[in-house]
């Protein structure tokens, strides 16, 4: 065990001789977490979707009797989406081309329709096959919807006018007619005057009884048009970039670079300085020379992970966000980002004998590193031969672990079912390493 802290101890001196090295292992694997995560934001923006109008709506119109900014309304509710009008033939070209995802077009006589209330119009809409197509089906479903609630509020009211109608009488204009409707207050007045009998009566009494059922059309209407209603409450939140999933992403992400990197360029390192051989004559075994590069990463990442860690913690606390660092958790954190380091370290160990010089491992690692991450990130449910990759590396299991440990209310099933994943990866890798480095004695 001497001989191993002898190696660990000397490869450290090297990193505490080389800060500009350090610095770059420390800020590349942030900055690309930080990407990530920008492409991951661009995911959820709002597409493009082209816009085109062919009933030539107006700034205004009257619809409902109420006036209605119907060209406004559709592009301000488009809150979830980015309309671009255009013309039908370059939005068909963009369409085809992949320029926008998807095109709403308003067909001829849409207002006219609109205002006579005897039809529906519908807007219509393409989209393109497959990646964000049922999004993009949603987002326009929820820009009719909104639409949909604007108008209601006019067709609501002009439905009420002729309720009112029914019931005190006057006069009223439909289909560009003009009618003078009697309504059951003036019928019932006359009934009143007409000489008693049964048959009056009744006709009185229905009178009365639909007045007042009528009277309450205006309560029923607005509960039909809105049965259910959504309010935002108002509280502290976690803004997405501060989110559990991205601490995790994040720490993982960082640790599987700075662990494959080193680990994979310090064992090759020791062939390009012609320290193998003098080493494996005696002084150590090539499995102890494997352990002290996968205790390297191992150390190196648990002292970067606890610092990404308490860094979060102190941004999270300070913008007083509910759900905040949970600092009793970190012991367990630090565990799992030691046992992570060390797989991933056994894994740039195995690189790194394969490569044979530094050079060559170092970039061997970067190389791996993206396609380790990326498949990490794809859901199994899209790509379920990604997801089984994946769990046949540290990276995904690590994030599992972090995303658990630190904000699961009951993290232990999931804890030990990754710490055991960890363990027996590091271990396939450690052996596998172990094995190939007699490569670089030749």
């Amino acid at each position: 065990m001497s001989r191993i802290a002898l190696v660990l101890r000397k490869d450290l001196r090297v990193l505490q001789r080389s800060p500009l090295l350090v610095a770059l292992l420390v800020i590349y694997p942030l900055l690309v977490a930080g990407l990530v995560g920008l492409v991951a934001a661009y995911g959820s923006a709002k597409p493009r979707v082209a816009l085109f109008d062919e009933d030539n709506l107006p700034p205004v119109a009257q619809v409902g009797g109420h006036t209605f900014r119907v060209g406004a309304a559709i592009d301000e509710v488009g809150k979830n989406v980015h309309l671009v009008r255009m013309s039908a033939d370059e939005a068909a070209r963009q369409l085809h081309s992949g320029r926008v995802v998807a095109t709403l077009t308003v067909p001829p006589g849409f207002l006219a329709d609109l205002r006579s209330g005897l039809t529906t119009p519908s807007l219509l809409y393409d989209t393109t096959r497959g990646g964000i197509s049922t999004r993009v089906t949603q987002q326009m479903q929820a820009l009719v919807y909104s639409l949909n609630r604007r108008l209601q509020q006019a067709f609501v009211g002009a439905d009420l006018r002729y309720v009112r109608l029914i019931l005190h009488g006057g006069t009223a204009n439909f289909a560009g007619r003009t009618y003078d409707v009697l309504g059951l207050d003036r019928m019932h007045a006359l009934l009143e005057r007409l000489p008693r009998s049964p048959a009056r009566d009744r006709v009185a009494s229905f009178a009365r009884i639909a007045g007042v059922a009528l009277g309450q059309t205006g309560n029923l209407l607005s509960s039909t048009a809105n049965p259910i209603g959504l309010r935002r409450v108002s509280e502290k939140s976690r803004s997405s970039f501060l989110s559990a999933q991205v601490q995790a992403y994040a720490l993982a992400l960082t640790i599987t670079f700075l662990a494959l990197l080193l680990a994979a360029g310090a064992l090759a390192a020791e062939r390009d300085e012609n320290a193998i051989g003098r080493l494996a004559r005696g002084l150590v075994s090539l499995g102890e020379l494997v352990w002290a590069k996968v205790l390297l990463a191992a150390i190196v990442a648990l002292a970067l992970g606890l610092t990404i860690a308490v860094v979060f913690g102190v941004i999270v606390d300070a913008g007083d966000v509910v759900g905040g660092e949970p600092w009793q958790r970190l012991p367990l954190l630090a565990l799992g980002v030691l046992l992570a380091g060390a797989a991933l370290g056994a894994l740039g160990a195995l690189l790194g004998a394969l490569a044979r010089e530094a050079r060559t491992a170092s970039l061997v690692a970067v190389l791996v590193v993206m396609p380790i991450v990326f498949l990490g990130l794809v859901p199994k449910e899209v790509a379920p031969i990604a997801g089984w990759i994946s769990d046949a590396l540290p990276f995904t299991h690590a994030v599992r672990y972090f995303a658990s440990s630190l904000y699961d209310a009951h993290p232990w099933p999931t804890v030990a079912r990754e710490l055991a994943w960890l363990v027996g990866l590091g271990a396939i890798f450690g052996v596998s390493a172990r094995v190939a480095t007699r490569r670089l004695l030749a």
